[in-house]
């Protein structure tokens, strides 16, 4: 269609005096400020907006907001498209570019139209049945295809320019929905004092008041929702949002809040403004005040471009001053359409109502017909016939009908160019559902409504199931005034509005001929879901109405079943003659509108994607030429290497410092977790496989942790700093893990327990000091306190000063040498770094890396997790079932370790490896295999965890995880390499250096 249909006058939205120039499919259209990409493209005439999924028939605009299925569309170019934003809630500017979707060569005409023709062989769940032979086609055919037809729209290409932001609030009242009930319920909440949000979706406050009939203590309800928004700005304990959606509720009232700041006018962007906002919001209380969504009526051809709610044939009069066409048909069953028909009326429009009841009477039906609209009583739209292609409607056939009836038997044609639909009101119920509200079939309203919850969110108005004015006023202003705490009740202005009859429910339009079947009453207008495809689901045996929407796919479009939910469960309900309450309803999830993947990420991009997390020695590492490893989030020095030096001498020398002399490693990264309060040993317990509740203060002790499938997921020194309090540490990548599983247990499990837990990896600078000389380095720095073995053993902890520096002193060994830790607050940490530098001179002290680190405690044959752990391996496959408590009641993984097959004799072993040329260094990974073939595959008996060239020792070693390895000391086993190398190695011990320990009890 090529004819315009702005009206003269009308549209109180959209600013005359303002033109604004965009370009819809390449094509320069205008509109005016205020206007909507689909008021001004329907302005221009054009009626098709988009193509369906799978039969790409042509689609135009249904809705009026965020229930929009139809009309989705690519918004922007390059690194600023995106794809899938409804055309009735994109506010067009200077230079918008949008572009339809799914569809070739052009809108107008598709290739993949083609769908529709073979639509009876490919209905719904047909890939359930189909593309399944031959076999061979799956990969080359079948499966290329399906993924080129898969999704709507195409991703932005390049970098997002943009920023977008997150914020985090508190409040005491949310009310979500800025309508009459949620004007009112925000301005009782704020007059009590009560800091208070109020967020909707639409640019402007008011929700439907401006194309709903009454008034408010004389005003109109636009007059009414304006003068209330204002002063709700204007309060300063009132923070007003437009342009947000909230996309979620979750557990204790937290929510989140998508806010489209600069989507409406890039040139914020440049003012350093976020294109897009997320709030987070944790709420006192929640008032929802979503108002209610238009349901269509199931009629043949009724997804046909110019086929539209009838909440919307009116808004884009009222709103835009943008007719729907020349000349239309409402088809009703309810009194609130006979308002859409008056609008059209009033504004030129030629239109006619069609109402499936059997009588239609009342105020505004009455009237209507005093404005001389013709009114059908007892009678459906039984088809809608259109131009070539479908592309505008030509006719509509309107038949008699009674409540029960099957088939049509006779038909008048009515010339139409639109059609104004109205099945009734659903309360707009998606949060309230989100976080396990239960919900409530009303047999009045044909629709669910609000039941019980269990978090504090009160619903109100229409999202409630009250749709008289004066009832939604004194709910929401009581509510407004209940949930703030404030006793004194807020007035309640008096409300006026016409009264209307209740609806009467139709499900299935009936038809004449092919048309009766209901292939073509669609149901889910975006996924081509039509009656049909419901009952066919039935008749298959999907009696689940879960089931039945996953093998048709209906309310699992975009707009999540908004529109299409309850006309299902109608469909269904009629098919196998249960009530809609014994259907049962499909489960809402978040988001209730789609948002974007910026306002996910917030400023988490880039550099703040995975920061790089620094010690407060790390500019001296920088400055002393250190190579960096990185370890988690974390960057530790790797090694130090010297003029001349390659990374593998300068590892050598670290090591054999250590060794022979003394030598400093930076160990701040080491995850630390303060656990304390009077449950706390009993907490320890039950998180690490061996007894804590019996360490005494002042000691340390080494603990392995297991998950519930009894495997190893961490381990550590744990220290007593106090009858109630204990300090953990964990390996560097695993503190955020361990400390997040910790609460989960104790927020989750253990709720009775009274035990904290604070990370405090970042308060802390960590410094081993190791070798030797170890001890002579630490009593040159002035401790006031005694450091001689009798004094300070092996795993004890003592807090004092060493100098001027307050320190936590804990003696334990991650190399096998004598060995200190000492632990002082972060500020202190590159003073005390380079005292320890200072006084280790004399002594030989040199900083060793991470590298030199692990070839230490290999030398020992200690275990890192991660390295001799892959997330099967159990405590007795490390040898350490030791450290597996017997006496304790109940640890995590206890039962799981009971199983037989995780202490079955063939499962891998940790064990030591020395190759039989002692210059061979095993790859780490390198498999072990039980015979070496000539090619694969070959029986893997088990693989190297770790493997080092060893300076201490002058050879290599290596440990592996060997299937019932510790049965198989002294056997040889083989490694086959890549190039057909094969390296013999003989299993040992894993402990290759001190097995007596004498090094570090000195």
């Amino acid at each position: 269609m090529s004819k315009p249909y702005r009206l003269s006058t009308g549209g109180h939205l959209v600013d005359r005096t303002k033109k604004v120039s965009f370009s819809f499919d390449g094509k320069t259209l205008s509109g005016f400020a205020g206007d909507t990409v689909a008021s001004a493209v329907l302005a221009s005439g054009q009626r098709v907006f988009g193509r369906s999924f799978k039969y790409h028939r042509p689609r135009g605009v249904v809705g009026l907001g965020s229930e929009e299925m139809n009309a989705l569309l690519g918004v922007g170019e390059g690194a600023r498209h995106e794809p899938n934003l409804r055309a009735t809630q994109v506010e067009i500017f200077n230079g918008l570019s949008a572009v339809s979707q799914n569809r070739w060569p052009s809108l107008n005409f598709d290739v993949g139209a083609i769908n529709n023709t073979f639509s009876r062989f490919i209905p719904g769940g047909f890939y359930y049945k189909t593309l399944m032979w031959p076999a061979s086609f799956w990969k080359h055919v079948y499966e290329p295809f399906i993924r080129r037809a898969a999704g709507l729209g195409k991703a932005p290409e390049g970098r997002d320019p943009d920023r977008y932001e997150q914020i985090h609030v508190h409040c005491d009242v949310l009310v979500i929905g800025g309508g009459v009930a949620g004007l009112a319920a925000a301005e009782a909440a704020a007059a009590s004092g009560a800091k208070v949000i109020l967020a909707d979706e639409n640019p402007r406050f008011g929700g439907l008041a401006d194309i709903s009939g009454g008034t408010i203590d004389g005003q109109s309800l636009t007059k009414w929702a304006d003068s209330k928004a204002a002063a709700l700005a204007a309060a300063g304990n009132v923070h007003v949002l437009n342009r947000t959606t909230v996309v979620g509720h979750w557990h204790h009232n937290f929510l989140m809040l998508f806010e489209r700041v600069a989507d409406h006018d890039p040139a914020l962007l440049s003012q350093g403004v976020p294109r897009h906002r997320l709030w987070k919001v944790r709420a006192h209380q929640v008032i929802l005040a979503t108002g209610a969504l238009e349901r269509p009526i199931a009629f043949a051809n009724n997804d046909r471009p110019g086929v539209m709610l009838a909440s919307a044939a009116r808004g884009m009069v009222e709103r835009y001053g943008v007719a729907p066409g020349s000349s239309g048909v409402v088809f009703t069953n309810n009194d609130d359409a006979y308002q859409t028909a008056i609008v059209l009326k009033d504004a030129g429009v030629g239109v006619r109502v069609v109402d499936s009841r059997a009588r239609a009477e009342g105020a505004l039906p009455n009237k209507a017909r005093e404005m001389g609209i013709p009114v059908d009583a007892g009678s459906v739209i039984s088809a809608v016939n259109t131009s070539w292609g479908g592309l505008g409607i030509t006719d509509v056939k309107v038949a008699s009908y009674r409540k029960g009836q099957g088939r049509v038997i006779k038909e008048t044609k009515v010339a139409c160019d639109f059609v104004a639909m109205s099945g009734g009101w659903n309360p707009a119920l998606h949060l309230w559902c989100h976080n396990g509200g239960k919900i409530r079939f009303d047999d009045t309203l044909q629709s669910f409504r609000p039941d019980r919850h269990h978090d504090k969110i009160t619903a109100i108005g229409a999202a409630n199931g009250h749709f008289a004015l004066p009832q939604i006023l004194e709910e929401a202003y009581g509510a407004g005034s209940r949930l703030s705490g404030h006793g004194n009740l807020h007035p309640v202005p008096t409300a006026v509005q016409a009264e209307e009859r209740a609806l009467e429910p139709i499900w299935f339009a009936p038809a004449t001929g092919k048309y009766n079947e209901g292939n073509k009453h669609f149901i889910d207008f975006q996924n081509d879901v039509t009656a049909a495809d419901l009952e066919l689901a039935q008749r298959e045996g999907y009696e689940s109405v879960e089931h039945t929407k996953r093998y048709t796919t209906f309310g699992m479009a975009t707009d999540q079943g908004k529109t299409s939910n309850l006309n299902g469960l109608g469909i269904l309900s009629e098919a196998t003659g249960k009530s809609i309450p014994e259907i049962g309803i499909t489960t809402f999830r978040p988001p209730y509108t789609p948002f974007s993947f910026g306002a996910i990420a917030g400023n988490l991009t880039k550099d703040l994607f995975l920061p790089i997390r620094r010690t407060a020695v790390y500019q001296w590492h920088l400055d002393h030429g250190a190579v960096w490893e990185p370890v988690g989030q974390w960057r530790r020095a790797y090694t130090y290497p010297r003029a001349g030096e390659d990374k593998h001498a300068s590892i050598d020398r670290e090591i054999l410092s250590v060794r022979n002399k003394v030598g400093l490693l930076d160990a701040s990264t080491l995850g630390k977790i303060e656990i304390k309060g009077p449950d706390a040993a009993e907490f320890l317990d039950r998180m690490y496989t061996n007894m804590f509740s019996s360490l005494k203060v002042g000691k340390c002790r080494y603990g392995l942790m297991m998950n519930e499938l009894g495997f190893l997921s961490d381990d550590g020194v744990t220290v007593r700093l106090g009858e109630d309090h204990f300090l953990m540490h964990t390996t560097s990548g695993g503190a955020d893990r361990i400390a997040a599983w910790l609460e989960e247990w104790l927020q989750t499990e253990w709720t009775h327990y009274k035990v904290f837990v604070t990370p405090v990896t970042e308060q802390w600078s960590q410094f081993a000091i190791a070798g030797p000389r170890a001890r002579d380095v630490l009593q040159t720095l002035d401790p006031d306190f005694e450091i001689s073995h009798a004094a300070l053993p092996h795993m004890s902890f003592v807090e004092g000063k060493l100098g001027p520096y307050p320190v936590r002193l804990f003696r334990i060994s991650f190399s096998g040498e004598l060995s200190y830790e000492i632990a002082t607050p972060a500020n202190y940490g590159l003073g005390l770094w380079n005292a320890i530098i200072a006084a280790g001179a004399e002594f030989g002290l040199e900083p060793y890396g991470t590298e030199a680190l692990h070839v230490l405690r290999a030398e020992k044959g200690y275990i890192v997790v991660g390295d001799e752990t892959d997330g099967t391996t159990t405590p007795i496959d490390v040898g350490l079932d030791g450290l597996v408590s017997k006496k304790k009641a109940d640890f995590i993984g206890k039962r799981s370790l009971e199983q037989s097959f995780l202490k079955g004799p063939n499962r891998k072993q940790l064990v030591g490896l020395l190759t039989e040329d002692p210059n061979d260094v095993l790859p780490d990974g390198a498999y072990a295999v039980a015979q070496v073939k000539d090619k694969p595959p070959m029986e893997m008996i088990g693989q190297v965890t770790s493997s080092y060239k060893s300076p201490t020792l002058g050879r290599s070693i290596a440990m592996a995880l060997i299937e019932n390895g510790r049965a198989r000391m002294g056997d040889s086993i083989s490694f086959p390499l890549p190039g057909g190398k094969v390296i013999r190695a003989t299993i040992t011990d894993t402990v290759f250096y001190d097995k007596e320990g004498a090094k570090l009890n000195v």
